[in-house]
This record gives structure tokens, C-alpha cells and sequence, in this order.
């Protein structure tokens, strides 16, 4: 159960960060995540490969029997940046995406835990605690997102224009 509730868990993390990442590199939809306003584009494009670079290390090396330890090292990198975006967004008086950011961040390290054995030392924790554990946070994700997505834009004030 354990294992089946793990690769659903990273499947759904490489989703999001694949299709949060892309816009990003791309530089097109970066509208519809808040905060980028503020940030140099150079460094939103490295935010943005760093969160599709993860969703590969996440699933490949899994998939293909190789390098298997880089999964949880991918799922710790994720729970580090996503949590440091959740202080963005508080910093930001941004309620809601801080929230969405700290359930990304704890998702991922249930991952980087459930699948730690991989690197043979470190933390574990029984499947009787680490699949609800799961489970809550992914229906709380789901939850929050369509919180975001029900609540109205904020409305951008437009800049003065430079005589």
C-alpha cells in the first residue's frame, strides 16, 4: 500500500511542477502565478527548470531502475524550494498560495521520507502513519487549489506613466 500510495504521491508532485515550471521557462502564462512580478526573470527561469528537472528525477530513475536514490533527493529539493516560496508568498500577505506552497513543500518531504530507504539510512516512518498522512494532504491540496481558483484576482494597480 505503501508503495502504490508513494508513486501516486510523486506522480501528482511531477504533474504540478512540470506544468509550474514550463510557463515559467517559457515566459508565456506566467500570469497566473502570483508573485513572479517581483522576481528577474533570469531567476524565473531558473526557478522554472529547477521545478521540471525535479518532476524527471522524481519518476525516471524509479521507472528505469537506475540512480534510484536520486528520487528522494529530488523530493527534499522540492520540499526546501517550496517551502522558502511559502515565505514568499507570507512575506506577500498572500494567504492562500502560502498555503498551497506549504502543503506542496509537506507532500514533497513525505515523499523525500517514504522513499529515504532508497539511500539505505535515515528516516523512517511505519505506513500505517505515512499513507493518511498522505492522504490528507493530498485531498487539502485539492481543497486549497480550488480555494484559489473560486477566489476573486486582485486587482493590479496599473503604473503611472512616465512623462
Amino acid at each position: 500500500m505503501l508503495t502504490t500510495t508513494l508513486w501516486a504521491a510523486q506522480a501528482v508532485l511531477a504533474l504540478f511542477f512540470l506544468f509550474a515550471g514550463l510557463p515559467k521557462i517559457v515566459g508565456r502564462g506566467i500570469d497566473r502565478w502570483t508573485g513572479f512580478d517581483d522576481v528577474p526573470r533570469p531567476l524565473t527561469v531558473l526557478i522554472g527548470i529547477a521545478e521540471v528537472a525535479a518532476p524527471v528525477a522524481l519518476v525516471l530513475p524509479m521507472l528505469l531502475g537506475r540512480l534510484e536514490w536520486t528520487t528522494p533527493l529530488a523530493a527534499a529539493g522540492l520540499a526546501v524550494v517550496t517551502l522558502m516560496a511559502s515565505g514568499f508568498h507570507v512575506r506577500a500577505g498572500e494567504w492562500l498560495p502560502a498555503l498551497e506552497t506549504a502543503l506542496w513543500a509537506a507532500l514533497a518531504g513525505a515523499v523525500a521520507v517514504g522513499r529515504w530507504d532508497l539511500l539505505g539510512t535515515g528516516p523512517a516512518l511505519a505506513a500505517e502513519f505515512l499513507v493518511p498522512v498522505i492522504g490528507v494532504l493530498v485531498v487539502a491540496l485539492v481543497v486549497n487549489i480550488v480555494a484559489i481558483f473560486r477566489a476573486p484576482a486582485p486587482a493590479r494597480t496599473p503604473e503611472p506613466a512616465l512623462r
